[in-house]
């Protein structure tokens, strides 16, 4: 579906109204659907799907993924989400997980960027320059 430029400006600019410190607020995206389905202004529906889209992004963009083969240990859990916090800034929700088949390291990945210091990587990346 093709969007109209206004529509899009008008997504985005209740994107930003939406945020507070930087972060979505849950609530005010709610009552921003809630205000646009009221009023049906021209082009609403595609005002909803480009927001849909940009809560999405935002949201992606916020979530981490940690990936080890083994458990990490409570103090490198927290030292490896306060790294994250450091570069990504507030609201990060990381989410550990163990994945055996890395053999050892860590896999990162926050929204798109992805950060891998796994053995099976290094081992596949020194297969592949034989």
């Amino acid at each position: 579906m093709k969007i109209s430029k206004q529509s899009q400006r008008d997504a985005r600019q209740l994107f930003r109204s939406c945020q507070a410190n930087g972060l979505l607020d849950e609530a005010k995206v709610r009552q921003a659907v809630t205000l646009v389905l009221a009023q049906k202004p021209r082009g609403y529906v595609g005002i909803l799907s480009r927001l849909h889209r940009l809560v999405k992004l935002d949201v992606a963009r916020r979530a981490a993924t940690v990936e080890s083969a083994l458990p990490l240990a409570a103090d490198l859990r927290s030292d490896v989400s306060a790294q994250l916090a450091k570069i990504y800034g507030a609201g990060v929700n990381v989410s550990f997980s163990e994945n055996p088949s890395l053999l050892g390291g860590l896999r990162i990945q926050v929204g798109s960027d992805l950060y891998d210091g796994s053995v099976k990587t290094r081992l596949e990346k020194l297969e592949q320059s034989f």
